[in-house]
């Protein structure tokens, strides 16, 4: 199976009824390649924004999915389910129509900022290296501890009956389903997810997705891996000497960056991701080396 498009990264709009995987394999004989991987799984009935590499955008990917994340979605109040969405049989009921805006606004404020969140026993999370939706598929209990998550923005759009549109900013590992079913029970209600969209993962929105039916209709990258690079991570250009250091896999001089940025070649290319430690910029992954 030839390669047809460079390295770099696909942003896909992705429908509802397909699973992150389904989407890759599509992508791969859309594209005509087998490299391709995604960063930040998304449940099957959710839609938006899915980051998939190509070739060595692949490279790219565990670094990405790092980031944060925005979704639009909506929350049912008074009916808790299995699966904290709207794929799980009902565990209880109650009516949510005496419920305030005040109680919501005061039941969403207190699962903003750091908080512990206990992922869905459905989620994607390993334990003892199985993923706890097998566990729960082949009959297990699944209860997961709680981790520490950031719930930078939980906004109230829209409220319609027992419907609430929400808007969600987020570190990566929040579960928004999680947080369906811990605001339904803060109210006493139970609750559940209906829909949910993503619109943005790190600094790629919705603006930069394309369909499945126009990459198909017209193949190609969203992002070569130069650009991609440069719009992820901070950007560091090279002097030759450094650059031949870098695609050699050596260390470099610190550049006073924080976090993982992008180091580039004079003429452009993005040779490596690299990290400050102690007086040295240590390479994570090399782009570009110097035997390729």
């Amino acid at each position: 199976m030839p390669d047809v498009v460079p390295s770099g990264l696909v942003i896909v709009d992705k429908p509802g009824g397909l699973t992150s995987h389904d989407v890759v394999a599509r992508l791969r004989r859309i594209l005509r390649t087998r490299k391709i991987g995604h960063a930040g799984t998304l449940d099957p009935m959710a839609t938006g924004v899915l980051v998939c590499g190509v070739g060595r955008g692949t490279k790219l990917l565990g670094h990405l999915a790092l980031d944060t994340k925005a979704y639009t979605a909506t929350i049912r109040l008074g009916a808790a389910t299995t699966t904290d969405d709207a794929e799980g049989e009902v565990l209880s009921t109650a009516d949510a129509g005496g419920l305030t805006d005040a109680g919501i606004a005061a039941g969403m404020a207190a699962l903003t900022g750091a908080i512990e969140q206990v992922p869905s026993s459905v989620s994607a999370v390993k334990i003892d290296g199985k993923r706890a939706y097998a566990r729960v598929r082949a009959g297990e209990e699944v209860v997961l501890p709680a981790r520490p998550v950031t719930v930078s923005a939980f906004e109230l759009l829209a409220r319609r009956g027992p419907d609430l549109d929400v808007a969600v900013e987020c570190s990566s590992g929040t579960y928004v389903r999680a947080l369906a079913r811990d605001l339904g029970a803060g109210l006493g209600v139970g609750g559940h997810l209906t829909a949910l969209r993503r619109t943005r993962v790190g600094p790629f929105t919705l603006e930069h997705a394309r369909t499945l039916e126009a990459l198909e209709a017209d193949p190609g990258l969203s992002l070569p891996l130069d650009e991609a690079v440069g719009v992820a991570f901070p950007r560091r250009d090279l002097d030759p000497t450094l650059a031949a250091d870098i695609s050699h896999g050596r260390p470099l001089p610190a550049g006073g960056y924080e976090g993982t940025y992008g180091v580039f070649a004079p003429d452009g290319r993005a040779l490596a991701l690299v990290a400050d430690r102690g007086p040295q910029a240590r390479p994570l992954v090399v782009l570009a080396p110097a035997n390729a």
